[in-house]
């Protein structure tokens, strides 16, 4: 993957260390694995862009706040069911995120992504000048 959709950083900015802390310290040495933290994060870009790969064109050039968000809860409910400590607000906040990508992979709301060039049927036409001459 070429460009991040969010990284453990923006987790910790978001969620905050302590509750990182429970969901992705799996040796219990009061520190965040990255590794485990980064797996996540991956899969839950992966995610996003099966839904949103269809639409538009990966990877995305500038990856918009609204995907940081969602890879985000993606990743923080992949490892609160890991760790065992999903909650419904985890769960619901999961739900909400999928809904939303598949909003954005019919159209229905936009990225603010430039999306791919329409395709046609597969037929190609040719279009001359009128013409010229009879026999």
């Amino acid at each position: 993957m070429s460009q991040v959709y969010a990284t453990q950083a923006d987790m910790e900015l978001r969620i905050g260390v302590e509750p990182l802390l429970v969901v992705a310290d799996r040796d219990d040495d009061g520190v965040v694995d990255a590794e485990v933290v980064t797996a996540a994060l991956e899969a839950a870009q992966a995610e996003i862009d099966a839904y949103i790969g269809s639409r538009f064109s990966l990877p995305v050039a500038t990856v918009p706040k609204v995907v940081t968000d969602l890879c985000i809860d993606i990743a923080l409910y992949k490892l609160s069911v890991d760790a065992d400590a999903s909650t419904d607000e985890r769960r619901l906040r999961y739900e909400d995120t999928v809904n939303l990508l598949r909003r954005f992979s019919k159209g229905e709301v936009t990225l603010g992504l430039s999306s791919p060039p329409k395709t046609t049927n597969g037929q190609a036409r040719l279009i001359s000048q009128p013409r010229r001459f009879r026999r």
